[in-house]
């Protein structure tokens, strides 16, 4: 039995494994492409069959494929929905050509299991052909981004799943620690009494400001400019199948999308992309914030702010026994880190096309599917390992409110600048409070001092003390 078989191409001829569901087009594509060491996002492959399979539906509605062989074509792509042949997807995520190469690995991959369900040998093109019968009124510019906005919508529930629990636990907790007063701080300074449990509010606000923008910008993914072919000229496409092939797709996937008006538009400009990807970023630099606060807010144990205490996940030394890091919110950041690359990289992607068409769509839906992975990842382990668990230090939070100088702000409205600023230089020459002093020279009746120093009237009415 011979173990390889000979394609052959424009360009010359290949040995391919006898075995292998690709084809030419895929076999020197990986030859060409050995980059990333990763290959096509799976929900990038999926869409794509998806595309495929529905092509061929139309397509068999009017009769531009015979039942044979367009029932091959769709129970191929039911096959590989179904998780078969995932191995014969080969190329490179980062490739030249538009997508060219991974429209093709799909197309081969389609062909060559659609002949075996009808008994033919693999490669037997004359019976089914990647290009004339699975890819018959398609290209590669209107199929990948069709796929591309399709994965990212998909890939989009999940981010959007992690921003509703890391929202929920962030509200817990600033219910949790609603009583717990602390310092606040600007410029790393002390500032204003607030509560721990108002913010930890304010990062639940800006969590649900961030899940809000994700939906907003969905409705601009589900327009396609599939049946556009080439240029978005349609050319080589019925205009039964122009009209169908958006409807069947739908038949398939869990949002409805809709055709292009401008198909010509629609192809050569990316821009919903840039709005993904900079909400992207957003997303990243919101919880990088919100990662930094708590490695602040849990410095220490003994020399830092000590407000909170981060759930311990692991050693954090190899060399000083007992030292715990904070693993989740640096890990965090990392991936912020990551996702604002990825950002500036599809930025340069999409500012890079030029006249009918933008060549970058591989490099583009690798760092935007990648940072949507990433970020949905990120988030979920913020939730469950270390927000979900922290603990407050209440008391040497109250203690650090109550010898803090920022205590002279509750009596700034009754006392002139000049005797708050002495009052602040005493207390630190005399190494005690300014509480202690306010009361001692009873710089306003006792029962006034005991009511603005209260835990309630610092948390709940901070605007009262400035001026």
């Amino acid at each position: 039995m011979d173990m390889t078989r000979i394609e052959k191409d424009s360009l010359g001829t290949r040995t391919l494994p006898a075995d292998a569901y690709y084809g030419i087009h895929t076999q020197r594509a990986s030859e060409n492409f050995k980059i990333s060491q990763q290959t096509l996002h799976p929900l990038l492959i999926k869409n794509m069959v998806k595309i495929k399979k529905a092509a061929a539906i139309v397509h068999q509605q009017n009769n531009e494929l015979d039942d044979r062989k367009a029932n091959a074509i769709i129970a191929a792509c039911n096959d590989i929905l179904a998780g078969k042949l995932a191995n014969q997807f080969i190329i490179d995520a980062v490739q030249g050509g538009a997508g060219t190469s991974a429209n093709m690995n799909v197309n081969e991959v389609i062909a060559n299991r659609s002949l075996e369900i009808l008994g033919e040998p693999l490669g037997n093109y004359t019976c089914i052909n990647p290009n004339d019968h699975v890819n018959r009124s398609q290209s590669t510019n209107d199929v990948f981004p069709t796929a591309g906005k399709m994965a990212i919508l998909e890939l989009l529930l999940g981010l959007e799943n992690a921003l509703q629990l890391l929202s929920k636990t962030l509200k817990q907790k600033s219910l949790e620690f609603k009583d717990v007063l602390k310092v606040g701080r600007t410029q790393l300074q002390d500032a204003l009494p607030t509560s721990l449990g108002r913010s930890f509010g304010a990062y639940q606000q800006v969590i649900e400001r961030e899940y809000q923008r994700i939906i907003a910008i969905k409705s601009e993914l589900t327009t396609v400019n599939l049946g556009g072919t080439a240029i978005g000229t349609s050319m080589n496409a019925s205009q039964y199948y122009l009209t169908q092939v958006v409807p069947t797709l739908n038949q398939s996937f869990f949002t409805p999308l809709k055709q292009a008006e401008d198909l010509i538009d629609a192809t050569q400009n990316l821009d919903s992309f840039m709005q993904v990807s900079s909400r992207l970023k957003g997303i990243a630099t919101t919880i990088s914030k919100l990662s930094n606060d708590l490695r602040l807010m849990s410095s220490g144990p003994q020399a830092g702010f000590t407000e909170i205490q981060l759930p311990a996940k692991q050693v954090g030394s190899s060399i000083m026994p007992g030292k715990i890091n904070p693993v989740i919110p640096e890990v965090v950041s990392q991936v912020a880190f990551q996702v604002i690359g990825n950002d500036l990289t599809a930025t340069f992607a999409i500012e890079s096309g030029q006249l009918e068409l933008n060549a970058f769509e591989p490099i583009l839906f690798q760092n935007i599917l990648s940072s949507i992975d990433l970020l949905t990842n990120a988030i979920q382990t913020l939730s469950t390992n270390a927000i979900q668990d922290i603990t407050a230090n209440e008391s040497y939070c109250l203690e650090s409110v109550m010898h803090s100088d920022i205590m002279i702000t509750a009596l700034a409205p009754y006392l002139s600048y000049a005797t708050a600023a002495n009052l602040i230089k005493e207390a630190r020459h005399k190494r005690c409070s300014v509480r202690d002093l306010a009361f001692k020279y009873k710089l306003l009746p006792v029962a006034q001092l005991e009511h603005l120093f209260s835990i309630d009237s610092l948390i709940s009415n901070p605007d009262k003390m400035a001026i």
